[in-house]
C-alpha cells in the first residue's frame, strides 16, 4: 500500500506538493470516486487514478522502448553465420530488453521491446492491431482481398515461410482492415491491419496467391507508431502510449481473473 500523494508523485511528473494541492481540490478520482485526502491508501498494483481526468500510469514496473528495425538485421540474441541482429544496432543499456514479436530479416519498422519478460508475451499473443505497408509484385486481385475480408485455412502454407521453417499450415484471420493505395501490373502497393502476429504471416499469404512481397514495413503496433523515428533508432513511449498500454494490459488481466487463469 501507499499513500495518494505518493503515488501521484512517484508514477508522474507532479511533485508531491504539486500531488496533494490536486487531491485536495477535488481533481483526483481513484476507482471512479474523488479522493480529497493525500494520505489515503492506495494498492499500487490495483488502483486505478486519475489526475484531471489523465490516468496515472505506474510506468517504472516494466519499459517498453520502440525500435525502427532497419532491413537486413535478425531478431536474435546472436547468429550462427553471424549476421547482423537487432542488438548490434541497439544501445548496451538495452541488451537485455525481450522483442514483442519478431520481424524478419528484410522487414522493416516498429518492434516493441521491453525488459519484463510476461509483458512481452502477453503482447506477443494479443490481438492489438498491427499495420503494415505492403509492396508486392503484381496486382491485388479479387481472390486476394476476397481472403483478406474473410480469411482463409491452407493446409500448406510453406510458400512465403524460412526454408527451416517447421510452420506448414496456417489459419489467417480476416484482416481488421486494408487499403489499396495503388494497383498497377508490375507492382501495387497496400496498407493493411491484421491481428496476428504469426510467423511469415503476410509473406505467406500473398504467396500463396503466387505474389512476392517486394518491401513490408510495420507502421504501428496498437496505438504505438513510429512518430519520426529515423531507422535504426530507439525512443521510450509516450505518455499517452503507457497509459493505452496499461488500460490494455489491465483489461487482459482482469479477463484472466475472470476465467480463473493465473
Amino acid at each position: 500500500m501507499m499513500r495518494l500523494n505518493k503515488y501521484i508523485a512517484h508514477h508522474s511528473s507532479y511533485s508531491r506538493r504539486e500531488a496533494d494541492k490536486a487531491i485536495q481540490d477535488g481533481y483526483v478520482r481513484v476507482d471512479g470516486e474523488i479522493q480529497d485526502n493525500p494520505a489515503t491508501q492506495v494498492d499500487e498494483k490495483e488502483v486505478d487514478v486519475y489526475v484531471s481526468g489523465k490516468q496515472i500510469t505506474p510506468r517504472d514496473k516494466y519499459t517498453v522502448i520502440v525500435y525502427n528495425k532497419p532491413k537486413g538485421e535478425l531478431v536474435t540474441k546472436s547468429d550462427p553465420k553471424g549476421r547482423r541482429t537487432i542488438y548490434d544496432g541497439l544501445d548496451a543499456k538495452y541488451k537485455h530488453f525481450i522483442p514483442v514479436g519478431r520481424l524478419d530479416y528484410a522487414t522493416e519498422g516498429v518492434l516493441l521491446l521491453t525488459d519484463a519478460s510476461k509483458i512481452a508475451t502477453l503482447l506477443m499473443n494479443s490481438g492489438l492491431e498491427r499495420i503494415y505497408k505492403v509492396k508486392i509484385k503484381g496486382e491485388v486481385t479479387s481472390e486476394m482481398e476476397a481472403a483478406m475480408l474473410n480469411g482463409m485455412t491452407l493446409d500448406d502454407a510453406t510458400a512465403g515461410g524460412h526454408s527451416h521453417s517447421k510452420v506448414t499450415s496456417m489459419t489467417f484471420a480476416p484482416f481488421i482492415g486494408y487499403k489499396i493505395q495503388k494497383n498497377e501490373h508490375n507492382y501495387s502497393i497496400l496498407k493493411i491491419a491484421i491481428s496476428e502476429g504469426q510467423n511469415r504471416e503476410i509473406r505467406r499469404f500473398f504467396a500463396h496467391f503466387g505474389t512476392d512481397v517486394a518491401d513490408l514495413k510495420r507502421l504501428s503496433f496498437a496505438e504505438i507508431e513510429l512518430n519520426n523515428l529515423p531507422t535504426g533508432k530507439t525512443r521510450f513511449l509516450t505518455r499517452s502510449e503507457y497509459s493505452a498500454l496499461f488500460t490494455y494490459l489491465k483489461a487482459e488481466k482482469k479477463l484472466k481473473r475472470e476465467r480463473g487463469e493465473k
